[in-house]
């Protein structure tokens, strides 16, 4: 073999041993009708308790700067397949990019919501950390007993955390996870025991943290995925099709635009991006000074969740963005109100192609002009399409601007923490 051919070789195993984990990505629940509008109305009803906790300030330990276990959320609408222990015990973690912690259901545990749950016991790799574990702080653990005898073993880091409208208690653990053909050894995460309150709300087998704080997958993984992952959502309308999660800087697309990552102290989980504005159409949406401005302090600004369903505009900036949007429709007898949504309209007495595209213009030149069917969404029973976004609830902090799932299907989002940046591709993710 001569010289060239074989640097090729080489550069073609090297290539292939760093290329990215590639998992497929599944709708979390079946559609609860066969309707897409109604489908989605019912899916956002969730919303509210999931912006509760993203415009919510992060609560710690003294020295301490992270938010471990989402609280106050609704399960996040995507699960991948991971494997967990030694035999590998199969599960599917609902894929959250707000959430650090990374947490499974265990056995024994008699309220935990029913399904397969992982059982440390039968795994040969699986290891109890103690509350004088570095990690057991990170993830709010309780702290060892002030009068604990040095001769005697230190008990498991616990702890307890709400999620959505019930809590659990878990005990932290580490333990081989497998994605994809990777196997990441002493994963640490939460294993739960026991929960208080309804479980209807909850991962039915536990949760995947993408968020960028240190028990993040991306903090334990370090140089093996370097910071970057992506994700690529399938529409609502084709619940038995799947997407994808890439781990790696291998395989992302190169047709990506990339605006930067803004950090807030409060909140370090949390993806803030700068939207400079919004256009429907041509048309530059009108909104006041200062709309966009990121505040670290106030938590004002633009999240990039995956776990939102529809995404939520602070009340100044969907008031102009309705404004403008309804004034190019022109629905002659005018706009309704259904569920979340605010302007819905007849479509049989708008023309074809009536409708205008939304963009999305954010810092570094990013023009994110979203797909129709993720701008409108259309009745199957009725000629009723509706605008697929909404106004921030007031129960919540509403000075936050949260882009959402349905408008990021069949988008490529690359997040690179390293680079602090996230960038964005149009694909067809069905």
């Amino acid at each position: 073999m001569g010289m060239a051919a074989t640097t090729i070789l080489l550069l073609l195993l090297a290539a292939t041993a760093a290329s990215a984990a590639d998992l497929s990505v599944y709708h979390n629940v079946h559609p609860p009708s066969p309707s897409p509008l109604e489908s989605i109305i019912a899916l956002a009803r969730a919303d509210d308790a999931r912006l509760l906790f993203l415009s919510s300030k992060a609560t710690a330990s003294p020295g301490v700067t992270s938010a471990p276990v989402a609280s106050g959320q609704a399960p996040p609408s995507y699960v991948v397949r991971a494997g967990l222990g030694t035999p590998v015990q199969q599960t599917l973690l609902a894929l959250d990019t707000s959430a650090d912690a990374t947490w499974a259901h265990c056995a024994p545990c008699d309220t935990c919501p029913a399904g397969s749950r992982f059982i440390p016991a039968s795994s040969s790799s699986y290891a109890a950390l103690p509350c004088a574990s570095d990690w057991c702080p990170l993830f709010q653990g309780q702290p060892c007993p002030a009068n604990q005898a040095a001769s005697a073993a230190l008990p498991a880091c616990a702890f307890s955390k709400p999620f959505a409208d019930a809590s659990f208690q878990a005990s932290l653990g580490s333990d081989t996870l497998r994605l994809g053909k990777d196997a990441i050894a002493n994963f640490a995460f939460g294993c739960v025991g026991a929960v208080t309150g309804p479980t209807t709300n909850l991962p039915k087998q536990g949760l995947l943290g993408l968020g960028r704080g240190p028990m993040s997958l991306l903090s334990q993984t370090g140089s093996r995925y370097n910071g970057v992952f992506s994700y690529c959502l399938p529409s609502y309308k084709s619940y038995y099709f799947s997407g994808s999660l890439r781990l790696g800087a291998a395989g992302q697309p190169r047709n990506v635009r990339y605006t930067p990552l803004l950090s807030n102290p409060h909140r370090p989980s949390l993806y803030y991006v700068n939207v400079t504005g919004l256009s429907v159409g041509r048309t530059w949406v009108k909104v006041p000074a200062g709309a966009f401005a990121f505040d670290a302090n106030t938590g004002a600004g633009t999240v990039i969740d995956s776990g939102t369903v529809i995404t939520r505009w602070t009340a100044p900036v969907y008031a102009a963005l309705r404004e403008e949007f309804r004034r190019q429709v022109g629905a002659p007898s005018g706009y309704t109100s259904l569920g979340a949504f605010d302007t819905c309209f007849n479509t049989d007495e708008v023309a074809a192609g009536g409708a205008p595209a939304v963009t999305l213009h954010m810092d570094g030149g990013v023009d994110l002009t979203l797909p129709m069917e993720n701008t409108l969404i259309h009745s199957s029973a009725t000629p009723l399409a509706c605008l697929a976004m909404a106004e921030a609830p007031q129960n919540v902090n509403s000075v936050v601007n949260v882009v959402a799932n349905l408008q990021q299907q069949n988008v490529r989002v690359v997040v690179d923490v390293a680079g602090s940046r996230v960038g964005f591709a149009r694909e067809p993710c069905n």
